[in-house]
C-alpha cells in the first residue's frame, strides 16, 4: 500500500484544510479571517499551519492564494483506511458491524451502503 502519511491530518490540520476546501481559491488573508471565526486561530496560528500543510503537499499557497493540491475525498479514504487498519486489524465487516452496533441508520442510508457495497463488488469480480 503507499504511503498516505501527506493524507493524515491531525483534527485541527484537517478542520483548517476544509476552510481552503470549502472557499478555494481564497486570499491568505481571508483564510486568516475564517480560521479566526471558525477556530478561534490567531493569525500566526493560521500562517504556521498553513505552512507546515504546504510543506507536507496538502495546500498551497501561491502569491498569496491558497489553494488545495490534495482533494478532500482522499484524505477521508485515507483517514477511514487507518482507522479500519488500526482499531479493527484492517477488517471492514468488523468496523462496519462495530458501526452499526452503536448507531442505528436508516432506510435511505441503508439502500446507499447497498448500492456502494453493490458498485464495490462489481469493480472487484
Amino acid at each position: 500500500m503507499p504511503n498516505h502519511e501527506p493524507l493524515r491530518l491531525a483534527e485541527g490540520e484537517y478542520r483548517f484544510a476544509c476552510l481552503v476546501w470549502d472557499h478555494e481559491p481564497l486570499p491568505s488573508g481571508q483564510l486568516v479571517t475564517l480560521a479566526a471565526d471558525a477556530l478561534g486561530w490567531k493569525k500566526s496560528t493560521t500562517y504556521t499551519v498553513l505552512k507546515k500543510l504546504c510543506e507536507r503537499g496538502v495546500l498551497q499557497n501561491a502569491d498569496g492564494q491558497v489553494t488545495s493540491l490534495i482533494k478532500k475525498e482522499d484524505v477521508q479514504q485515507a483517514e477511514s483506511a487507518a482507522v479500519v487498519d488500526k482499531t479493527f486489524g484492517g477488517s471492514l465487516p468488523r468496523f462496519v458491524a462495530a458501526f452499526l452496533n452503536t448507531q442505528p441508520i436508516s432506510d435511505a442510508e441503508a439502500a446507499e451502503i447497498r448500492a456502494l457495497l453493490d458498485a464495490a463488488h462489481r469493480e472487484e469480480g
